[in-house]
């Protein structure tokens, strides 16, 4: 276990701002974490338990407790990548449809995480935990497209910042129900979990956040619209649930569209994460990747034209 002690000089700060400053490795999220598990020791008063919230003054030290790394207990896999891009500090990846981000109940193999632990030999940033290695961010199972995965505590680091304010371009490509009127259109309503099923999000709900979606027609089809949604925010299923709010739900969104999908044989929404750009954590130039439409994708575009 690592152990770093820190002392405070200047007025009071959120405990959890402090250390992040301090520490520019060890993104919020992580102290938070940290914190949560006790893992930060005020040296005046061991037995307090401390929040993130907490404020500390001038003159104040704290002991940080830093676990050792865990082996994850997943196993990696050789699951051919399709990548857009690779250096040292990170891996963008275009994922298919189908695959899901991370191990969780009922995916216990097949996953990116077995993939990425497979062809980085493991190398890869600790920091969400040894269930989620390299994942800094998530796109839904049968959404397909670019993903960045972080070889290092520092790339995860600084890519995580860049999330947190928004400053990441993240432009999105989608087939929805009906043709919008409006060649470019801005959903800004609030996105929480929903109080009537657990499993789905739903807009202006009391617990839900800030989160705008920026819309424009790219064609319009055989009663549908081929859209380019452009996320300032990065919410669960944010791109889903505000068409669906706009009266277009995206083509094979059965959880947010209609319960019957009307083409035959599609599987999940027609959603592809097409473009990603971000400042690089070693060159701090920016960077912008594209990952190409997959097969099933130019084909129904083909066939509504």
């Amino acid at each position: 276990m690592e152990e770093i002690e820190l002392t405070r000089c200047g007025e009071k700060i959120r405990l959890d701002k402090f250390i992040s400053d301090e520490c520019r490795n060890l993104s919020r999220s992580y102290v938070q974490k940290l914190i949560d598990e006790g893992n930060i020791i005020c040296l005046s008063n061991p037995a307090k338990k401390l929040k993130a919230g907490d404020r500390i003054g001038d003159g104040e030290a704290i002991l940080l407790q830093i676990p050792d790394p865990q082996t994850p207990d997943i196993c990696p896999e050789n699951i051919p990548l399709d990548i857009l891009y690779e250096d040292a500090d990170i891996l963008v990846i275009n994922k298919p449809k189908g695959m899901v981000v991370h191990p969780a109940n009922g995916h216990s193999t097949g996953t990116v995480v077995n993939a990425v632990l497979y062809h980085c030999h493991g190398e890869l940033s600790g920091i969400n935990g040894v269930q989620r290695p390299g994942i800094v961010h998530r796109i839904d199972q049968d959404t397909t497209g670019s993903l960045i995965i972080c070889k290092n505590d520092f790339a995860h680091t600084f890519i995580a910042d860049q999330l947190k304010v928004h400053s990441i371009t993240r432009k999105y490509v989608a087939i929805v129900h009906g043709n919008m009127k409006e060649e470019t259109m801005t959903i800004h309503k609030k996105i929480g979990r929903s109080l009537t099923d657990r499993k789905k999000m739903s807009v202006n709900c009391k617990n839900g956040k800030d989160a705008t979606t920026h819309c424009r027609v790219l064609e319009q089809l055989k009663g549908y619209t081929y859209v380019e949604c452009t996320l300032e925010t990065g919410r669960t299923h944010q791109i889903r649930v505000h068409m669906a709010s706009a009266g277009h739900p995206v083509l094979g969104d059965t959880v947010y569209g209609p319960s019957r999908c009307p083409i035959p044989n599609l599987q999940g929404q027609t959603l592809h994460a097409k473009t990603i750009g971000f400042i690089h954590p070693s060159s701090r130039e920016y960077v912008e990747f594209d990952a190409p439409l997959p097969d099933y994708f130019t084909e129904l575009l083909s066939k509504l034209r």
